[in-house]
Formats: C-alpha cells, sequence, structure tokens
C-alpha cells in the first residue's frame, strides 16, 4: 500500500508514543478502507465519544496534540556564531593589531585605542545583523504550530464539550461545521455537504467534498473519507474521529521536513567567505614578510612589530561588511517601494543571481479568483465581461441564458462576503460555486432573491463517481431539480432540451453540438460545468429520479484568469536568461493550460512531469530531465517532490527561486537559494520559511526584484573596486619605503583606519545606491561559481589602485627628499616627516573622491551619466576631504595622527595628482566603447 506520510491510527505524541502507538495497529487496516461503524471499534471509542478517564489516559500516553519544539542552539551559542565567521575574524584580528599597536606605543595614544574600540563595533553590529536572521528563520516551526486551531468541540460521554486543541487524543469525536480548521487527521464518519480545502497541504486550491462512506487503498491525502490538520472546512458539517494527531499527521509530516530543510548559504554569502580567507591570508603573509625583512636591518622587535601590524592593517578593509550591510538594505528598502518585502539581506543579492524560478500557479501566476468568462447554449457563445468576485460586468445577450444561470446559481452551497476591512469580494466555499454565482448577478439575477423564491428542500452532494451535484427545490407548486457537472455525465442523463425558451426532444445532433462546444471552451483553457433541471412532484426523490430525464441547459466555461502584468514579466525572466518552471499541485492540463496563457510554455510540445513520475526517476535521471532545454512543467507534486526538484537544480550549479503559499511549499522555500512567500494569501509558516514575501502575491514583482538584485551585485562591485584600490594606495608606500631603507612608515596604522572608517564607508553607501543600469534584464545570469573578484574586476582595482599608490608614493619620496634631511636622520616628530605622511593620507582621500566618480560606470563616461547625478556620492566625498582637513588642522586631531597643516599648494598638488584615477579610467572607457564599436574583423 503505498504510504505518503503517518500511517493511520498512529497517534501525535513523541517518538516513543509512535512506536507504542505503531505496534497497537500494525495488524489493522488503515481506517479510510473501514466502515464507518467500524472506526469505533478500531479506535477504541464509540459515537458518545470517549469518556474523560480515557481522554486523560491517552493525553498521558501519547502527549499533547503540538508540534515537537525543535532543539534549538541556546542563545548565546547562536550570538557566539556570528563571531566565528571567517570575515568577522578578519575583522577582531583587525582590531587585536589596534589594541596591539596602543599597548606598544610610548607614549600611548588614545586615538588608537578609540579606532580600535569602532572596528569591534562593527563586528558586534555585523553579528547583531546576523544572529537576527538566523532567529528569524528559526520562527518557521513556530509558525507551523500557530496554524494548529487552539480549540475544537469534541463529544466526551455524549456531551458537546470545546476543549483545547493540544487536548486531543486518538479516538475523539470532533465535531466540524464550516469555517473550522481541522485540529487533526481524522476518519470522517457523518458527513452533511462537508467540503473543504486540502489548498495547505496539497496546493489544489479548489475545495474537496468529504464523505464517511469507506474507500480503496491508496494516499492517505486522496482518502475523500478523511481530514487533515491545518486544512479549512468551507461548507457543511459532519463529525470525525481523530486517528492521528501531532506529528504523527500529515501536516507533521510536513514539519519535519520544513525543520529539517537546512537553509541555503546564498552565492554573495561564499563570495564573501572567499574573499575574508584570502584578505586575511594575504594580510598575514605580507605583515610575516614585512617583519621578517625589518628584523635583519638591525631594527629592535617591538618597532618592526608595530610596522608589520601596520602593514597588515592596511590590507584589511574594516569598513566593507557595515558597507556591504547597509547597502544590501538601500535594495531591501527599494524593494519594499515595489511590494517585495526582503527578510534577508543577502537575499537581495542572491535574486540578481537567480538561473531558475520554481513558481506556483493559483495566486501567484493566476488571481485565485474563478470567473466564469463563457456561457453556451443554443449554439451560440456569450462572452462574459469582468473578473473576480466583483459584479462588475456584464454576460452578452443575458436574457436567452437567464434560466440557465438561475438553475446554477441555485445548485450552489457556496456564498458571496461582501468587502470589508479594505478587502475585495470574496467566497465562502467552493470557488468553482462562487463565480456562478457571480456571473448571475452579471446577467441580473439576485442570489439571495433567486433562492428565496426556490428555497431548497434537499442536495445530493457532488461526489467524483457521479461527477454531478444535484438541489431540490420548491418550485411553486411543484419541485425542481437543479443539477450541475462534468458535461459527457450530465449529458448522458439528459432527455430534453431547453434553448432561447423552445423545449425538446435532445437528439442525437444537439448531443454532438453540447460534445463539441465543450470540448472547445476546454482547449480555451477552461473549466466547463453543464446544467440541467428536471420538474418534480414529491420534495424528496430518490437520487436515480432527481438525476434522469432531465432537461439540458447549457454549458458555463471558467477559469482562474492570470494577472495580466505576468506575462510582461515572464518575458522579461525569459530576456535575462532565466528559466521558469512550473510547480503546482493541480492537474497537468490546467497547468499547461494557465503556462500557456502567460507565456511560460510557447512551443507545442512541452515536458510535462507528474509526482508520479518524479518517483520512478533516479537521481541520474531527474538530472538529465532537468538538463534539458525544454519547457518544463511539474504537477501533482508534493512537497517532497519540490525538495528534490530544487535540490537537483542546486546540484546543476543552479541559483534556484522558489515561490509558494502553502504550508506544502515551506520546505522547498527553505531549502531553496531565495524562497519567495505569499503575503496577501500565503499561510504563516510559508511567509517565515521564506526569505522574500510579496505583499501583492504578483509573479511581477519577482522579475522587478531580480532586476533590482543585479543592480545590487553591480553597485557591491563598484564599491569593492573603490574600497580595495586605496589598499593599494595605503600598502605600495609602506612597501616603497621599506625597501628604500626609511625608517618610518609613510602612513601610520591610525591613519589607515581613520581613511577605512572615516572617509570610505559615506561613499562606497552612496555607490550602493546608485540605479540599475538600463541594460541589467537583458544580460544573461551569473554563473554561481563566477567569483566576486573576477579577472576585470582584480584588473580594474590594480589599474586604479596602481595609479593612486604611484602618485602618493611619488608625493611622499618628493616631500622627503626635498627636505635635505638624511633618511637616518627622521623621527616621527620631524616637522617634515609630519608633513609628509599627512600629504599621503590626504592625496588618498582626494584620489578616492575621484575614484568614486570614475567606478560609477563601467564603459559609459562619467560626463554622460553627469557628474552632479548622485548628489550622496558627492555630498559623502566632500565628508571625507573636511575631516581630512580637520586632522591637518586640528591640532587635538593633529597630536591623534601625528599630523601637520598643508599649505594651499600642497592641496593644488595633491587635487591634480587625485584627477589622474578619474581621467585615466575615461580613457579606459573610450577605449572599450571604441573596441566594442569597432566592426568585426577590422584591424585596430
Amino acid at each position: 500500500m503505498m504510504r505518503t506520510g503517518a500511517d493511520p491510527l498512529v497517534p501525535g505524541g513523541g517518538t516513543d508514543a509512535a512506536a507504542d502507538a505503531t505496534s497497537d495497529s500494525a495488524s489493522r487496516p488503515p481506517v479510510r478502507e473501514l466502515a464507518a461503524g467500524e472506526v469505533f471499534t478500531a479506535l477504541g471509542t464509540s459515537r458518545r465519544g470517549l469518556s474523560a478517564d480515557r481522554a486523560r489516559a491517552g493525553l498521558e500516553r501519547y502527549g499533547p496534540n503540538a508540534m515537537p519544539r525543535t532543539r534549538r542552539r541556546p542563545v548565546w551559542r547562536q550570538l557566539g556564531a556570528q563571531f566565528t565567521d571567517l570575515f568577522a575574524v578578519v575583522l577582531i584580528v583587525a582590531s587585536v593589531i589596534t589594541f596591539v599597536a596602543y599597548g606598544l606605543q610610548e607614549p600611548r595614544d588614545v586615538g588608537t585605542l578609540q579606532l580600535a574600540v569602532a572596528i569591534l563595533g562593527v563586528v558586534i553590529l555585523n553579528a547583531g545583523i546576523g544572529f537576527a536572521q538566523e532567529y528569524s528563520a528559526e520562527r518557521t516551526a513556530q509558525a507551523l504550530e500557530a496554524m494548529v486551531p487552539h480549540a475544537c468541540r469534541v463529544l466526551r460521554d455524549g456531551r458537546r464539550l470545546e476543549v483545547p486543541a493540544r487536548d486531543l487524543v486518538l479516538g475523539d469525536v470532533v465535531v466540524l461545521e464550516s469555517g473550522d480548521a481541522v485540529p487533526a487527521d481524522c476518519r470522517v464518519v457523518e458527513a452533511h455537504e462537508l467540503t473543504v480545502n486540502n489548498a495547505s497541504l496539497t496546493g489544489e486550491s479548489n475545495a474537496v467534498g468529504r464523505t464517511a462512506d469507506q474507500v480503496a487503498a491508496g494516499p492517505p491525502l486522496d482518502a475523500r473519507n478523511c481530514v487533515f490538520m491545518g486544512t479549512d472546512v468551507v461548507a457543511g458539517s459532519g463529525t470525525a474521529v481523530v486517528y492521528a494527531t501531532a506529528a504523527t499527521t500529515e501536516f507533521g509530516r510536513i514539519y519535519r521536513l520544513a525543520s529539517a530543510a537546512p537553509r541555503q548559504k546564498t552565492p554573495l554569502q561564499h563570495q564573501v567567505a572567499s574573499m575574508a580567507r584570502r584578505v586575511a591570508g594575504a594580510a598575514l603573509a605580507i605583515g610575516a614578510l614585512m617583519f621578517a625583512v625589518r628584523l635583519p636591518t638591525g631594527e629592535s622587535l617591538v618597532p618592526a612589530l608595530v610596522f608589520a601590524l601596520g602593514v597588515m592593517v592596511a590590507m584589511v578593509p574594516e569598513g566593507l561588511p557595515a558597507t556591504l550591510s547597509v547597502s544590501l538594505a538601500i535594495g531591501v528598502r527599494r524593494m519594499a517601494r515595489r511590494r517585495a518585502l526582503i527578510k534577508q539581506l543577502l537575499a537581495v543579492e542572491a535574486l540578481g543571481s537567480t538561473t531558475v524560478v520554481c513558481t506556483d500557479k493559483t495566486g501567484t501566476l493566476t488571481q485565485a479568483e474563478m470567473t466564469v468568462t463563457r456561457v453556451w447554449a443554443g449554439g451560440a457563445t456569450h462572452p462574459v465581461t469582468g473578473v473576480g468576485y466583483t459584479a462588475g460586468g456584464e454576460v452578452a445577450d443575458a436574457t436567452s441564458v437567464r434560466e440557465l444561470l438561475r438553475v446554477a446559481a441555485l445548485c450552489c452551497n457556496a456564498r458571496l462576503v461582501p468587502p470589508e476591512d479594505g478587502q475585495h469580494w470574496r467566497v465562502l466555499g467552493d470557488t468553482t460555486e462562487g463565480a456562478l454565482l457571480v456571473v448571475a448577478a452579471k446577467a441580473g439575477l439576485d442570489p439571495g432573491s433567486v433562492e428565496a423564491a426556490a428555497p431548497r428542500v434537499t442536495e445530493f452532494p457532488f461526489d467524483s463517481d457521479r461527477k454531478l451535484m444535484t438541489t431540490v427545490h420548491k418550485n411553486g407548486v411543484g419541485y425542481q431539480a437543479c443539477v450541475k457537472g462534468a458535461p459527457a455525465e450530465l449529458l448522458a442523463r439528459c432527455t430534453d432540451v431547453e434553448w432561447e425558451e423552445h423545449r425538446g426532444p435532445l437528439t442525437q445532433r444537439d448531443r454532438a453540438a453540447v460534445l463539441a462546444a465543450s470540448d472547445a471552451l476546454a482547449s480555451q483553457a477552461l473549466r466547463v460545468l453543464a446544467v440541467a433541471r428536471r420538474e418534480l412532484d414529491r420534495s424528496h426523490p430518490a437520487q436515480d429520479e432527481a438525476e434522469s430525464g432531465l432537461t439540458f441547459l447549457g454549458l458555463v466555461g471558467m477559469l482562474d484568469p492570470p494577472r495580466p502584468e505576468v506575462a510582461d514579466a515572464v518575458a522579461a525572466c525569459r530576456r535575462a536568461g532565466i528559466r521558469i518552471v512550473m510547480v503546482t499541485g493541480d492537474h497537468p492540463l490546467t497547468g499547461e493550460a494557465v503556462a500557456r496563457r502567460v507565456g511560460i510554455v510557447r512551443g507545442p510540445d512541452p515536458v510535462v512531469v507528474t509526482g508520479a513520475r518524479l518517483d520512478a526517476l533516479d537521481e541520474e535521471s531527474l538530472d538529465a530531465l532537468l538538463a534539458e532545454p525544454s519547457e518544463l512543467l511539474l504537477c501533482r507534486v508534493s512537497p517532497e517532490h519540490k525538495m528534490r526538484v530544487v535540490t537537483a537544480f542546486q546540484r546543476r550549479g543552479e541559483v534556484v527561486a522558489v515561490t509558494g503559499d502553502g504550508a506544502n511549499d515551506a520546505p522547498a522555500l527553505k531549502h531553496a537559494d531565495i524562497g519567495v512567500a505569499m503575503g496577501a494569501s500565503g499561510t504563516d509558516v510559508a511567509r517565515e520559511a521564506a526569505s522574500m514575501v510579496l505583499l501583492d502575491d504578483s509573479f511581477a514583482s519577482i522579475a522587478v526584484a531580480v532586476r533590482l538584485g543585479r543592480a545590487v551585485y553591480q553597485n557591491i562591485r563598484k564599491f569593492l573596486v573603490y574600497l580595495f584600490s586605496h589598499n593599494i594606495g595605503e600598502l605600495v608606500p609602506i612597501l616603497a619605503a621599506t625597501f628604500a631603507g626609511f625608517p618610518l612608515v609613510p602612513i601610520s596604522a591610525v591613519q589607515i583606519l581613520a581613511i577605512d572608517l572615516g572617509s570610505d564607508v559615506l561613499p562606497a553607501l552612496a555607490l550602493g545606491a546608485e540605479p540599475p543600469e538600463p541594460d541589467v534584464m537583458e544580460r544573461p545570469p551569473r554563473s554561481r561559481r563566477e567569483r566576486l573578484f573576477s579577472a576585470a574586476v582584480v584588473g580594474r582595482i590594480l589599474f586604479l589602485g596602481g595609479i593612486q599608490a604611484l602618485c602618493v608614493t611619488a608625493v611622499f619620496f618628493w616631500h622627503v627628499g626635498s627636505s635635505g634631511i638624511p633618511f637616518d636622520d627622521f623621527t616621527k616628530d620631524t616637522p617634515v616627516y609630519r608633513e609628509a605622511i599627512t600629504m599621503v593620507q590626504a592625496g588618498i582621500v582626494l584620489s578616492q573622491f575621484f575614484n568614486a566618480l570614475a567606478v560609477r560606470t563601467d564603459r559609459q563616461s562619467i560626463l554622460k551619466v553627469g557628474l552632479l547625478s548622485n548628489p550622496s556620492l558627492l555630498a559623502a566625498g566632500g565628508f571625507g576631504i573636511a575631516l581630512m582637513a580637520a586632522i591637518s588642522y586640528v591640532p587635538l586631531l593633529q597630536a591623534v595622527f601625528n599630523t601637520a597643516a598643508l599649505d594651499a599648494a600642497d592641496w593644488a598638488v595633491l587635487a591634480g595628482l587625485g584627477t589622474l584615477p578619474l581621467i585615466a579610467d575615461e580613457v579606459r572607457k573610450w577605449w572599450l566603447r571604441r573596441r566594442a564599436d569597432r566592426p568585426k574583423g577590422a584591424q585596430p
């Protein structure tokens, strides 16, 4: 027997309790295969329910009906783990270096201590952000528990009681009514038009009827005589006996999957970790090399160590993590304005590298509102305007089909709920029936008045065998049966036809016309229902009597309309090189029809794979299937299937985004590189498991977010070039002084930290706010394996940094050499030395101002973009220059940084040299544009 989750008859509780219950029931068949009367005996209960003593004993034996609390690391360990991240370690080392420098200085400099504390502050800030993200992610399990109803109605000792849902036990008899949330997995033993919505478990949007009859063996979720924890009763009433609670329910199975699914690191996280390793290794290696070089020169141990520490500080970009975090936060704010809520900062960048989107159908691509678009009768099709559950719209030539729509509206259990608290019209009950009520209103009928004029006296509910639903109504002096259902099944029970007030026998020609019309509507991706009626002379006829000798009235075609903005968004993703795969629990034909409407499928033969076929594929076969470039649809899939597909894509090196709204989507949302949940219609667990929430539930917001995410990555590279290029400007003068035999450093560790934290962060943040480039969605997504420091990025860092380094090194040795003082006579207090190191610091700050303008674009001239088009960048650069001026002129800061006042001529020389990186980069961009515009094959 096929199983997808907990075996019925297994109650809740812990592992021991589950095993205990399994041994008790191993010899018994699942309760879905038993007759309703046998269920009570099998579960050790009766129609009067459990006694208070039996309920108490069951609770003690199996535990509460609540999801087990997952073991979480203590808060202190979660927080401590943030400080073990390699980049955090690099920053801590930089801070320790500064503390050591402070301790070794004679006399000690308070400014060094202050900067060391500032670096630690950056580490703590980054750790706090990471801790908050991780803590939020672990709330997924708590959100699952919140979906379980807190109270329910049961029969105990023959009395109806309301008890906490967590106190339910095996054998409890639960009373269900419209609007209730199902508190546990139960076997239905009595059903009165009982209909439930299983969307949170199956992903299918249609409500399904429940029966008390026994069913054949099969997957538990397919059992029509069972209801499941976490689902909702949308219509009717009934009673059911609990056969599984807590973690042994189908809902508990998904809970375990979500809890076990690891949250994947984003490509940027991998890149930053790799960068941290390289930076740390390079800093340590060069620092050690400088220490080894200085010792043989006769310099004492402590000064040599201080010198090496200064070199290491020059290699560490202390402000980078804070810059990275705030830049990502800017992307978050931009996306929030586009109705996309980002829960994890790094998810912003992950969107930009997305190569595959596995999207749900209902509510994401469609509006989740069934709408009648065609009515057919008498050989004529009547188009219907308007979308959703509002009555805005009309039926073409409504008079000729009004009787058809009146009968269809009577054969409904759903009702329309008017808007309240800013909501739209909504349906309580089956969405298909809601669509019928709306189209009746569009034809000028008031469903309430129609029902009042023909009150219902009995009903024969829909079931999948008959594929029909029938209601009997008082109609004047007699009675009338109203029937709707599948066209072929209903047509077989019709003997007459009534079109445009003409009634006559249903001929073979008429039957062929009806079937042809049904096929034509179905080919347009419409769900088709047939409508008929019969006049009766008694109020409670037999079912066969009510559903035979019918008068055929016509057909109704409906669909869940695609969102109007989705097609353009899908096209944008295609142009961006992103593969879109529909993953849905719906029927393959329905999925393909919607996929064609929105442009996911354009070719004649898409690959449609069901969950059953996925089960038959091994890992190698699945990888081969996903490697094919064909259009792919995955239908009738389970949570396990979704996770398996996501994992297979990731195994191929893809960056995968997954959309979803139900609890069944939570494992895949958490396991994906970027999980995208629906904010308006999604469940709490889906929103908690995801790293992004669409506040408008629209796929179009994903395309916008991808565009912004790509811009974020581009901007990150811009400020990486900006930050690391000046590191070369700091390091090269130190190396040059070492090999030239100069006894002091051209720039001290304190000055370097002042540049890194005081003059770099704000301009870098302003670069992070640059808008997306116009062609960002015309480029293919970058590979997961592409390095953050690509050859182009490293080349540009060396190009710009090399120019800065040559300029400031030349300035230092020119100023020192022009004094005529021998190198060996220089001390820290020599005025010329203080002026020289001040010029080096000021030269780096000024060149970085112009460097920031240069890196705003890759190929486009800054003159075309506009020198003043990013006022934040100009203001940030101005702040850095003003800070440098203060360091040069304010006596207190002069004492902290050992600097001196510069005159106007010094500033003029430094400003002229500072423009060289901008001028050189403009020449480079001109050459690149010229080469790109040159016809292929032309001689350079």
